[in-house]
């Protein structure tokens, strides 16, 4: 209980006295100890989800290993919603490149419609799909010939006389008994033959055997274009070249036949241009006031999706969520608590804004606040910490340092402006403050380089103490980060058109440190 903890901190100077009990109290706190996640296997168990993927395609080797390991596992969870809503269409809040939403559209048949602030991240995830799929088509069309001459060449091998056997496979239809089930799910019947028989094959079965090669090898197709499809929508926009047909003999063409294959190629475009595409990225900065009917012109009954929304997209995308009747679920991982804005952090009285912290009634009422440095220490990672990924000292020191000298030789306390990740790109101490004061608009000039070593040398005996200082900010980190993902889930109860809502543990916190889930699905 909490008097167990009372005993953390002096009474009178409010230092901390007790490491041991602070740690002990940091982790009884963390989402983990609380019991209030439901388990991932619960809800795919509950949407009659199997857990297993369509195709099987491995994205590691598309993207690195933390983004392989979120699409994978989030795009599962999605379509299983979407299939137990009934919806065929997704919207994703920050869609960025557009990983998820590329996968969700070509593993998943879902429409997706990807929404980014930045220009730039839509129109490269527009033509990285442009691309992938004009090579796509080549790929497919080679791979159907090299396809088909292999079964042949396996027919003209096979002895005259030999065994097929087909392995005898159970006819169990999926589960339609719920109102909810998809309108295109099929029995098991409709996709694998079900046969156990063992007959000799002759000269009059010959033709036979030959129709069954060339039904399966259309099965193969089938099958090689679903999943190369979708591996090729997962890679970066120049993972690969354009292929061209056009090799050899071009120059050789007679001009009839480059007439009929130009002719042929207009047809083709024609063709392609009226189909559907499963996937649009669109450029639009989103807020809690954005109507979604303004952007997407054919909104239809929709979940609402977000990987890693920053700050407070990740609030704004559950109050639309509420507040839109067509959106019938959402699935939202929010990043970058430090870019919250807080409603009670300046003390200023302004109820008609809309703030990321608090969400929910109960602490607007208490009026809580975090603060800056609270939440940047909720972005820490304390489960790769403990597996040996330190933190980096020398930078945090840096920056450290930093801080003292702009406050005693510039009178700085406050700044918008932001060093950013300027460390990686100094190659010395006095290189990181000259480039740091630059992108803060500071003066240089005046700070000799005999000055802003005296100040490395006068801290860095301490530089223990600040990593030490770093290493609890990460044992609180889970506790801070309770309290916002608590918060926001508080909201979603809060709302009467809610039928469920919980709080979902997707990730691998040490590939992935922000790795929960706010789920909620509306009344039907």
């Amino acid at each position: 209980d909490d008097d167990a903890f009372s005993n953390v901190f002096c009474e009178n100077s409010k230092k901390l006295i007790n490491v041991d009990l602070f740690a002990l109290a940091a982790k009884y706190y963390s989402l983990s100890n609380l019991g209030v996640c439901t388990p991932l296997e619960d809800i795919l168990q509950a949407m009659r989800g199997d857990n297993q993927g369509t195709t099987g395609i491995k994205t590691d080797e598309f993207m690195n290993n933390k983004k392989s390991h979120e699409v994978q596992v989030m795009s599962e969870l999605v379509d299983k919603i979407a299939n137990y809503c009934g919806i065929k269409q997704v919207i994703d809040i920050g869609s960025g490149k557009g990983y998820l939403s590329s996968f969700l559209s070509m593993q998943y048949n879902l429409q997706v419609y990807g929404i980014d602030s930045s220009n730039s991240n839509t129109n490269g995830a527009h033509e990285r799909n442009r691309k992938l799929k004009k090579h796509w088509r080549a790929y497919q069309s080679r791979g159907r010939a090299n396809l088909k001459s292999q079964r042949l060449e396996k027919a003209d091998d096979r002895p005259l006389e030999s065994e097929i056997k087909c392995k005898a496979i159970d006819e169990k239809p999926l589960n339609n008994d719920s109102s909810l089930q998809s309108q295109d799910q099929v029995t098991f019947q409709d996709l694998v033959p079900s046969c156990s028989f063992t007959e000799v094959a002759t000269s009059e079965t010959s033709k036979q055997t030959e129709a069954d090669l060339v039904a399966r090898t259309q099965s193969d197709e089938s099958k090689l274009s679903e999943e190369v499809l979708a591996i090729l929508n997962v890679l970066p926009s120049d993972a690969v070249e354009v292929f061209s047909s056009s090799h050899g003999n071009c120059g050789e063409l007679c001009e009839e036949e480059k007439a009929q294959r130009k002719m042929a190629s207009l047809k083709a475009k024609a063709s392609k241009s009226s189909e559907s595409n499963l996937y649009f990225p669109l450029t639009s900065c989103i807020t809690a006031e954005t109507e979604l009917s303004d952007i997407i012109t054919d909104l239809e009954d929709c979940m609402m999706v977000g990987l890693h929304t920053c700050g407070d997209l990740a609030a704004n995308t559950l109050r639309i969520f509420t507040a839109k009747p067509e959106i019938k679920a959402v699935c939202s991982v929010g990043c970058c608590y430090h870019l919250l804005s807080e409603q009670f952090e300046n003390q200023e009285d302004c109820p008609e804004e809309v703030w990321g912290f608090p969400m929910c009634q109960y602490l607007k009422d208490k009026g809580w606040c975090c603060g800056r440095n609270a939440r940047m220490s909720a972005c820490l990672a304390l489960e790769r910490v403990a597996v040996g990924q330190m933190l980096p000292t020398e930078s945090l020191f840096y920056r450290a340092v930093l801080q003292v000298i702009i406050e005693e030789i510039y009178g700085v306390t406050k700044s918008d402006r932001h060093v950013g990740k300027t460390f990686s790109k100094s190659s010395s101490f006095i290189d990181y403050v000259r480039k740091s004061l630059k992108k803060l608009e500071l003066d240089d000039s005046k700070l000799p380089d005999s000055c802003i070593m005296d100040y490395y040398e006068k801290y860095k005996h301490r530089m223990n103490e600040l990593e030490a200082f770093n290493m609890l900010k990460v044992v609180l980190a889970p506790c801070i980060e309770v309290l916002i993902l608590l918060d926001r889930l508080c909201y979603l109860k809060e709302q009467d058109n809610i039928a469920w809502s919980g709080l979902v543990k997707l990730f691998d916190p040490v590939k992935s440190p922000r790795c929960y889930a706010v789920i909620a699905l509306k009344k039907q």
